[in-house]
């Protein structure tokens, strides 16, 4: 009789690596991951904010047909999506600066 080999992988327990200590995953809700994502980089979401701010105020100003200064919330926005995109580029050089250490 021919003994039969073990599968290859048992889900029901996880191969041992030495060194490695495995540790349960948590589900991080939208919530949780949005307040870590913001004090990681809190000048993403004033970037948004400001360009939304600027976008609706420069539209309430075209719709009452102030257009000089819709144009000038319109230019403000642009500023301020720039601002955002400059944000976003610093956060992710820091966060691998930070992963090479």
């Amino acid at each position: 009789m021919a003994q039969s080999s073990p599968p290859p992988f048992d889900p029901s327990s996880p191969p041992l690596i030495e060194g490695f200590v495995p540790t349960r995953l948590h589900q991080e809700g939208f919530r949780d991951k949005f307040l870590r994502k913001s004090r990681e980089n809190p000048l993403v979401p004033i970037g948004c904010l400001s360009t939304a701010g600027a976008l609706t105020y420069g539209l309430i100003c075209f719709q009452k047909g102030n257009t000089r200064q819709s144009q000038l919330m319109m230019r403000a926005r642009v500023l301020a999506q720039g601002f955002t995109i400059a944000a976003i580029m610093v956060g992710v050089v820091a966060t691998a600066m930070k992963a090479q250490k």
